[in-house]
């Protein structure tokens, strides 16, 4: 038998899922987070998950690990002492960086300028310059390049970035300077612009790239150790990172190019998000992760998730490619108050976290919250997880008191309803901005629900968007896991072109777009994948000559077929996006300004699982009845246990689904029905 495993490490709970690839058995374990170190966490839930599986550890063939190292040493500030590299005259660029400040006018009042990860002083010019178009302009002074290096030397720098304008075009000097580093700082991993992002704009290149040098340190030590302990502790498979993007790399290739992963865990959700959907007959999809402090969504189109060329982790903004997630301040720690000059209700950002937590887990914690709200309303029952875990019900009552009595409201009960209502409008508010503000609706799309939250709200942000079905997948806290889990390798390689379409063919083009899956196919072998088993997918950068943005536009490998429509079709491709990003076009000539090519490894063979056919009626399964508060009124709700349910029930509202990571509620007027590969599927019940 082979083995797969899933590892997410969140801020609070380490999630470990074991497949076993021909039946697509599971089995899963979380474990508290280690964030002193990691490695400490992880090898837990390895240890348990294997146990409980009842297989050794050298039995798994494949760890696949979705991180937070990377997001944690930026969000922190606990990255390397970077030291950079420029061309004479170009020491400021992070300084300088770009004239967009958040909050409009606001933000220069109020907004603090974050301090770039290259402090000044540890930024060196060197005499030499390329242009635009590759040709030498000033040749590279070695000598000067000694001192400046031998300057940061004794500054005790623990990383080193390399961005010269313009290297884009021609890397030979920064290829040059790396090898002198290596004599002149030993030891000193380097990052080079023109391996890390090598297209136009230097501030973005340059930005890249540190960050890249900045976690570099603390990536590379964690997963040496990581790896490490698996293989003492007898694991003898490989040992794969999740990429921002949703593939998976190769753990050295992981700690070349870390800046690829500052996005891995919400990927992963996103992923094993895709997976689900597919098992239900479902393609486009929007993805709802709601967790104790934040609410990530995404939207899919077609099984494949929407990437984005900028990747933001705090006030960090980098040029890589990821899943194009967006962030909500909202999750069942949020923290309702009242502000005394307004006295409007207002829930979040500011969080209870794990410790001490909502007051309904009885850690100390009497700031109201969503959950404790979701435990006036009835939505958490008294007992959860077959009795292992008992809510306080008094104490949630209490803090959520304190609400209703600042605003005059007459009971709890109310109180809770309204900071259940404002915190799904803001989570709507982020559903919008993936899914509307992006020109797509909603109600095209399917919702699916996941984290340990999400499955409470789903149902009501599924009436709020009208996206239906809504689907929660079994396990929904470790889908992350799963995701992990279920994707394959990718390797992407980039290059600045800046041609009008004028003065481009689609021969041309189609050879540029082959070099790039080369050189990605050939990093991609080298990480075990054949180039037969390779898959690739290209994407270049298009604008309007003139114009200073660009978009992304998918280049179908059909149109090199026939080169000679090939810039015609991407040209309509444009204008298709262009427009309905926009609503209007332009009558003048296209320029293409970046080409990518990604290739990807072939998709792991897991079987999904199927569950018992049942008739339909879940009785079985109900173990309790509980009253819950819906629109004013209190009424009686069915508590079933997701572990008995067969496919085929359909489990009308109001009632509530419990398992062991989440509790899914189902209101009235609706009916989740059980998918043979055990997703609830919440629709609407037609009248009549």
């Amino acid at each position: 038998m082979t083995y797969r495993l899933g590892v997410d490490v969140g801020g609070t709970f380490t999630d470990v899922l074991l497949v076993e690839e021909a039946s697509g058995a599971t089995w899963r374990a979380k474990t508290a987070s280690t964030p002193a170190d990691q490695a400490v966490g992880v090898l837990n839930g390895v240890g348990k998950v294997c146990a409980e599986a009842g297989i050794e550890l050298s039995d798994v063939a494949q760890v696949l690990h979705g991180t937070t190292v990377a997001t944690n040493a930026i969000l922190e500030g606990k990255g390397a002492v970077v030291g950079l590299v420029t061309t004479r005259g170009f020491r400021q660029v992070l300084q300088i960086a770009r004239s967009y400040v958040p909050g409009g006018l606001a933000g220069w009042i109020i907004w603090p300028k974050p301090e770039p990860l290259a402090a000044l002083e540890n930024t060196v010019e060197v005499d030499e310059r390329i242009g635009s178009d590759g040709s030498v302009v000033r040749e590279l002074d070695e000598d000067d390049v000694r001192t400046q290096l031998r300057k940061l030397a004794g500054r005790g720098i623990q990383a080193l970035a390399v961005a010269l304008i313009n290297s884009f075009a021609d890397p030979t000097h920064e290829k040059r300077i790396a090898v002198i580093a290596a004599e002149e700082l030993p030891g000193v991993p380097v990052s080079l612009s023109s391996d890390v992002l090598p297209e136009l704009r230097e501030y973005e290149r340059t930005v890249t790239t540190v960050a890249n040098g900045y976690v570099q340190p603390q990536v590379k030590r964690y997963l040496e150790t990581l790896s490490g302990r698996l293989g003492a502790g007898g694991v003898a498979g490989e040992l794969a990172i999740l990429r921002s993007d949703g593939g998976l790399s190769a753990a050295a290739a992981a700690v070349s190019a870390p800046v690829t992963m500052l996005l891995s865990g919400p990927a992963g959700g996103v992923t094993g998000a895709v997976w689900v959907a597919e098992q239900c007959g479902y393609s486009d999809l929007i993805t709802f992760d709601m967790g104790g402090t934040s609410t990530d969504v995404a939207l899919v189109q077609g099984l494949t998730p929407r990437i984005g060329r900028e990747t933001k982790v705090g006030d960090l903004t980098v040029r890589a490619s990821s899943v194009d997630v967006r962030t909500v301040g909202a999750g069942g720690g949020s923290i309702a108050h009242v502000p005394e000059l307004t006295r409007a209700l207002r829930v979040g950002p500011q969080s209870a976290g794990a410790d001490p937590g909502p007051a309904a887990y009885g850690k100390g914690g009497t700031e109201p919250t969503v959950t404790d709200a979701n435990v006036v309303l009835g939505y958490l029952p008294p007992t959860l997880a077959g009795g292992e875990i008992t809510l306080d019900v008094e104490a949630a009552r209490t803090a959520v008191s304190k609400v209703s009595e600042a605003m005059g409201l007459p009971s709890p009960e109310a109180a809770a309803a309204g900071i259940v209502d404002i915190v799904n409008e803001n989570m709507l508010g982020g559903l919008r901005l993936v899914s509307v503000q992006q020109g797509f609706d909603p109600r095209e799309f399917a919702l699916v629900a996941f984290g340990g939250a999400g499955p409470l709200h789903a149902n009501a942000l599924g009436r709020l968007t009208g996206a239906w079905p809504v689907i929660v997948p079994p396990s929904p806290g470790v889908l992350c896991a799963l995701g992990d889990a279920t994707t394959s390798l990718r390797d992407e390689t980039a290059r600045t072109v800046l041609r009008r379409f004028a003065d481009l063919s689609g021969a041309e083009l189609g050879t540029i777009l082959t070099e790039l899956a080369d050189e990605a196919g050939e990093r991609l072998a080298a990480q075990g994948v054949a180039r037969a088993d390779q898959t690739v997918g290209f994407q270049v950068d298009v604008r309007y000559h003139g114009q200073g943005f660009e978009i992304a536009v998918d280049v179908d490998p059909s149109w090199l077929e026939d080169r000679g429509k090939a810039l015609e079709r991407l040209a309509g491709g444009f204008d298709a996006e262009h427009e309905r990003l926009f609503s209007f076009l332009l009558d003048v000539d296209h320029e293409l300004v970046n080409a990518r090519a990604t290739v990807s490894g072939p998709r792991p063979e897991v079987a999904a699982v199927t569950l018992p056919e049942g008739d339909g009626d879940p009785a079985a399964a109900l173990v309790d009845t509980h009253p819950i508060h819906v629109s004013g009124a209190s009424v009686p709700a069915g508590i079933y246990d997701r572990a008995k349910l067969r496919a085929g029930d359909v489990v009308t509202g109001p009632a509530i689904v419990t398992e062991m990571d989440s509790t899914t509620l189902v209101l009235p007027g609706h009916a989740a029905t059980v998918h043979p590969s055990g997703s609830l599927l919440i629709n609407p019940v037609q009248e009549g």
